[in-house]
Formats: structure tokens, C-alpha cells, sequence
């Protein structure tokens, strides 16, 4: 016959085989980390096996607060009364076991808070808590820069090429005989340097353990925050110090190249795609705020007709036939045009997300700290291709 066993040795089982369910899930996710960098993402077998992974943890964590809610209840009470902390110490089997032992060594415990508990009332305590197993984060952008540029690997420190500077052509027909003209043309050596961008965060251990997907959230919200901060250097950048030197900070300040009466932000943006193609460079976007884009699509005429915008079917944001990128990114009234494919951004080092428990006290305190990380270099080899300005600007001009 089998022993029947106490809610103790119950709740003893229960939570070995949490501490089981959760090394496997911790050597799972570390896994599908490195599958997600081989792959670029997680296949459905993995996914599979992950939520059964964190379904069955979530149960046993179920089904041990139950077994510890009944540890703590005294005979015949209300389901919402618990032991006070002397009641649970002196009914405990450990205990008694350990009193009869002798009374040597030592032994543990988990004492159920009975202030709080005895604070809910009694209808409350006649359903069961349920854990949403979900994660609920703060809102984010899109990032949207990166993809504007041509993007190349490097496993250099720096990147160095060679840009033209002058072009003098001469050239001219020639009369028999007579001295030819002579063109001139520089080219210098220009050193675009690899920076790194990164940041840390700490998390206690316990949040780690208590909710199981909250390390990979973590683990985006690093990302995250580290894709922010390289979104804001690409564009922006100033060039001092260990910044990039952004697009707008490189891009040709905007000049009407023709004149024309009543101008609005629309005419604007043509103007300056113009500016850059009498440049000779070819253009592929336009960067705005995204309520100076709204500004934009809401243009009317005079009869109230919207001018090319459709409420009902917007076709995609494009203006003058080119992709229009509206991002928080850029500042309200800015405007970025031209061709941002003619600039490069190199990548060095693929963002990287490492989590310890060695760092500075970090063990006393139990606590992990996490570093996020990547190298990059920004290359603006044809600056005469960016137009930048702003609209309050041009439209007084």
C-alpha cells in the first residue's frame, strides 16, 4: 500500500520539481538564444516545446500555493484564516521531527504571512488566483533609420576610404597643336571609427525565478533600449567625443534651388528631392516627425477634398514618389531627404546581451546584472546626397 503523504512532503515534491522544470527552462532559453542567432529566429518546434516547458511550471506553482494555503489553515477554520507564524512553526512535521530528534542542527521553514492573508475576505478567498503567465511591457517605437542605409559587416576597428573632394573638369575641343587643359581631381583617405553603443541593468534573482519569462523580456527590452540609443546617434549624432556623426549632422542645409510663390511643406519636400538631384545624386526617402507627416497627409483644398490622401485606403506613406518614414526620431518641423543609400553603417559587433551574478556585489545581494551592447561605425560618403532643414525656416524664406 502507498504511504499517503503529509501537505509538507507535498509541497517538498512540488517545489523540487520546480527547481527541476526551471534548470530545464533556463538551459532551453539558452538554447533558443543561440538558435535565434543562428537562424535569425525559433523554429515552431521550439516555441512548442518552450510554452509546454513554462505551461507545466506554471501549474505546479498552481497547484503549490494550494497545498501551501492548506499547510497554513488550523482545523475547521475559514478557508481565509491562516496560522499565525508560531501556529505554522510548532504544527509543522519539520518541526515536531526535529524535536524529537534532539533538537540538534538546524532546520527550514516557509512561513505564510498571516497579517496579509487574514486581510482577505472570505469571498474573496473562495476562488483561486490565477497567474497570466504574459508580460506586460511599456510602449515602443519602430525603428526605422537603419533601414534607410546600405548596411555592411566589418571585423575592423575602423573603416577607412577614399572619397573625391575636388573635380575641376577642363576638359575643352583643342586647336592643333596647342596646349591641352589640364583637369584636377583630389581624392583624400577619410577614417569613419568603430563606437560602441551599450548600457546595463540589474534584476533581482528572485523576479527572475517568480516569473519565468520575464529574462527573455528583459532581454528585449535591452535590445530595445540599445536599438533607441543607435536610432538617435544615426540620425542625430553630433561627431563629438565617442558619437556618431550623424545624417543630419553631415547633410547639406536645405536651399530653395527655384523660386516659388506660396510655397507649402509639400512644395518643400519637392524642392529639396530637387536639390539633391541637381546635385547629380539620385534620392530614396524622406525622414519627417510623424505630425508633421500627419500636417501633410491632411492637406486640403480649397473645397475641403483632401489633396492626395484617401481616409479609407491610405496606400502607404510616399510623397513625390518616394517612401516617406515618419519617425520621433527626427524633430518636429525637421525635414531629411535624398539619397540615403549612398551612406553606409557598418556593423561590428551584432547587439549582444550578457547576463551574470559575479559583478561587484551582485552575488551578496542576489542580484544579475545585464550588459547590452554593439559596435558600429557610420560612414557619410556622399553628404551632398542628404538635404536636412526646417520647414518654420523655409516657409519665411
Amino acid at each position: 500500500m502507498s504511504e499517503t503523504k503529509t501537505a509538507e512532503q507535498m509541497a517538498e515534491d512540488l517545489r523540487k520539481s520546480i527547481d527541476a522544470k526551471h534548470d530545464e527552462i533556463m538551459k532551453k532559453a539558452d538554447a533558443a538564444l543561440q538558435e535565434a542567432k543562428t537562424a535569425g529566429g525559433l523554429s515552431a518546434e521550439t516555441k512548442k516545446s518552450v510554452d509546454e516547458l513554462l505551461t507545466g511550471v506554471n501549474t505546479l506553482r498552481e497547484q503549490l500555493a494550494q497545498v501551501e494555503q492548506k499547510m497554513a489553515r488550523k482545523p475547521g477554520e475559514e478557508e481565509d484564516q491562516v496560522k499565525s507564524y508560531g501556529g505554522q512553526l510548532v504544527d509543522s512535521d519539520r518541526f515536531k521531527a526535529y524535536r524529537e530528534g534532539g533538537a540538534n542542527g538546524s532546520f527550514r521553514i516557509e512561513l505564510k504571512d498571516s497579517n496579509r492573508v487574514k486581510a482577505i475576505t472570505a469571498a474573496d478567498a473562495a476562488a483561486w488566483s490565477m497567474r497570466d503567465p504574459t508580460v506586460t511591457s511599456l510602449p515602443r517605437r519602430d525603428m526605422t533609420i537603419r533601414d534607410l542605409l546600405t548596411v555592411v559587416p566589418t571585423s575592423s576597428g575602423s573603416i577607412d576610404y577614399v572619397k573625391q573632394t575636388t573635380r575641376t573638369n577642363n576638359a575643352a575641343v583643342v586647336a592643333e597643336g596647342a596646349q591641352k587643359p589640364t583637369s584636377v581631381y583630389v581624392w583624400t583617405m577619410v577614417n569613419a571609427p568603430v563606437r560602441v553603443i551599450a548600457h546595463l541593468a540589474k534584476l533581482t534573482r528572485q523576479a527572475i525565478d517568480d516569473v519565468v519569462q520575464l529574462k527573455g523580456e528583459v532581454d528585449s527590452e535591452m535590445r530595445y533600449g540599445l536599438a533607441l540609443a543607435e536610432e538617435g546617434e544615426l540620425l542625430s549624432g553630433d561627431g563629438t567625443g565617442q558619437h556618431l556623426t550623424g545624417l543630419n549632422t553631415n547633410a547639406t542645409a536645405y536651399a530653395a534651388p527655384i523660386v516659388i510663390e506660396g510655397v507649402n511643406k509639400i512644395d518643400i519636400i519637392r524642392l529639396a528631392l530637387l536639390q539633391a538631384e541637381l546635385a547629380l545624386y539620385p534620392t530614396d526617402g524622406v525622414v519627417l516627425n510623424p505630425a508633421d507627416w500627419a500636417e501633410i497627409e491632411m492637406s486640403k483644398t480649397g473645397e475641403g477634398a483632401y489633396i492626395f490622401a484617401n481616409p479609407l485606403a491610405l496606400a502607404g506613406p510616399r510623397l513625390w514618389g518616394k517612401p516617406v518614414v515618419p519617425t520621433v526620431a527626427q524633430t518636429i518641423k525637421k525635414f531629411t531627404v535624398g539619397g540615403f543609400k549612398l551612406q553606409t553603417l557598418y556593423d561590428r559587433m551584432a547587439p549582444e546581451v550578457v547576463i551574470a551574478s559575479e559583478n561587484a556585489d551582485d552575488f551578496e545581494k542576489n542580484l544579475y546584472t545585464m550588459r547590452c551592447e554593439e559596435r558600429v561605425a557610420l560612414a557619410i560618403k556622399k553628404p551632398g546626397a542628404l538635404i536636412y532643414g526646417d520647414f518654420d525656416t523655409a516657409l519665411a524664406a
